[in-house]
């Protein structure tokens, strides 16, 4: 193989690897991450304590009860603000932590036992399950007439039934890209160094490719926090849903991060040993030079 043909596929291989790399991240971050139960549950149950968080689902329910309860105009002020702080001071309690937990755990399950399957229809989550945790745990903390709660079979839709094949799909790919994108980074990157004709350049590049990835895997990120706060409903708190995606995107942060140090630290080791190697070059030529011209002096 001529040295043209390696110094073109040593850049082709390279550069799929430095593509691959962020790429992987991600879809291993969308299949391990969101995709576990155990460590999506240890990802949202510090939300729970969120006073965002607190505070969105303290107007919500507010709002909900206000509307079901019908109040002179001119005692809408005072009820609504007596209401907000009975439900403010629920979510310091260890029940409201139980139907937080509960409700989220039963949405996941849900959402990912639909993605796994090939039913068709929106996916619901039966709230009667969460109903029930609570009302044991209030009964545990010996509430006045926890015992007397109804548990009802209210059912919510979490996921429209239009989004679901479209969402499945994409779940199919990443189950296999998951796995397969970092393994054929690290090969494709391997390879393109080995097939270099100068290796030393060929890890200064893959270092230099690999922090741009990372740094544009970043870029995306907070792009997608954008793009994500601006499409919500109006009636839904923009800084709760921040801290959500912020804590559901913690790791990936965390690895975009990792990416950019390590490929920095290769790229920063292979410049400095070129360097040294140059350096090392010129100091031993004139060593070199000056023995010769001491024979030639002595023949002479």
């Amino acid at each position: 193989m001529s040295p043209r043909v390696r110094s073109v596929l040593s850049a082709v291989l390279i550069v799929l690897a430095c593509l691959l790399a962020p790429l992987g991240a991600l879809s291993t971050w969308a299949m391990y991450g969101l995709g576990d139960s155990g460590r999506y549950e240890a990802t949202m149950a510090p939300l729970a304590a969120d006073t965002d968080v607190r505070d969105a689902i303290a107007a919500g329910v507010t709002d909900g009860i206000l509307r079901e309860v019908h109040v002179r105009p001119r005692l809408q002020g005072p009820v609504s603000h007596f209401v907000r702080d009975a439900v403010r001071s629920f979510t310091e309690t260890e029940a409201y932590r139980t139907a937080w937990e509960a409700a989220n755990m039963a949405a996941h399950d849900a959402v990912m036992r639909a993605l796994r399957e090939d039913r068709e229809g929106a996916v619901t989550v039966d709230l009667a399950s969460v109903t029930e945790r609570v009302k044991r745990r209030l009964a545990d903390d010996h509430m006045p007439l926890a015992n007397r709660i109804p548990v009802e079979h209210t059912e919510i839709t979490v996921l429209e039934a239009e989004d679901l094949a479209r969402l499945r799909k994409g779940f199919h790919v990443l189950e296999v890209a998951g796995f397969w994108l970092p393994v054929a980074s690290v090969v494709f990157a391997a390879a393109g160094i080995v097939v270099a004709v100068r290796r030393r350049r060929a890890v200064l590049a893959t270092g230099l490719g690999t922090a741009l990835g990372a740094a544009l895997l970043g870029a995306a990120i907070t792009v997608g926090r954008s793009l994500t706060l601006e499409d919500l409903p109006p009636d839904v708190s923009r800084t709760a849903a921040g801290a959500v995606y912020d804590a559901l995107t913690e790791t990936l942060r965390f690895v975009s991060w990792l990416l950019l140090a390590m490929g920095l630290t290769v790229a920063l080791t292979a410049a400095v040993v070129g360097a040294y190697t140059r350096y090392r070059r010129a100091t031993e030529t004139p060593r070199q030079a000056a023995p010769a011209e001491q024979s030639t002096q002595v023949r002479a």
